[in-house]
């Protein structure tokens, strides 16, 4: 996960220097917020799950994409919310094909794994039979093993962060915005 978290950084850094604001950041106006922490607490629950209840772990992962990806629908129109929606969609459909996530071997001894890769309930081996492999867990960064999915998903969040700190601030209620000084004008 620290992947995703130097992305975000990097992208509020880019903002910054084109010129944003983090106090942007808090005028952000999105639909049903609250979809997203819905959206990962089921993920964090399918991480409490045994491993011998692979179908009840990926059932919860497969749960946790709904609310992720409405939220994604919802606020489509916003800067890179469809980039991040595409990586969501990766993701989902490579589960979905193969029962969990497929992670190459080679890429998990690459990002620092030792010995044989331990697979939770949520991960199976890619193989030749594997559907869709190129979506899978495939691209190995120290200490992780990232998808196709994964990477759409930084880029499109880190795209949306660097675009609302460009925002201009708003003076009125509802993201009108206007000059100073304005309505004497007329």
């Amino acid at each position: 996960m620290q992947w995703i978290l130097l992305a975000l950084v990097v992208s509020m850094i880019v903002g910054l220097m084109r010129g944003g604001k983090l106090r942007n950041l808090t005028e952000m106006r999105v639909k049903l917020w609250w979809l997203l922490p819905l959206g990962f607490l089921v993920l964090a629950a399918s991480s409490l799950v045994p491993d011998d209840n692979p179908e009840l772990a990926v059932g919860l992962v497969l749960g946790s994409y709904v609310p992720l990806l409405l939220f994604v629908w919802l606020n489509r129109n916003l800067t890179g919310i469809w980039i991040a929606g595409i990586g969501i969609l990766m993701n989902f459909t490579v589960i979905a094909a193969n029962g969990g996530m497929p992670v190459l071997l080679e890429a998990a001894r690459i990002a620092g794994e030792s010995g044989d890769l331990v697979l939770d309930a949520k991960h199976v081996l890619l193989d030749n039979a594997t559907r869709i492999p190129f979506l899978a867990d495939i691209i190995p960064l120290p200490g992780a093993v990232l998808s196709l999915g994964d990477v759409f998903l930084a880029i499109g969040v880190a795209v949306f962060l660097e675009d609302q700190t460009r925002q201009p601030l708003t003076l009125f209620a509802h993201r009108v915005t206007g000059l100073p000084g304005s309505a004497a004008d007329r």
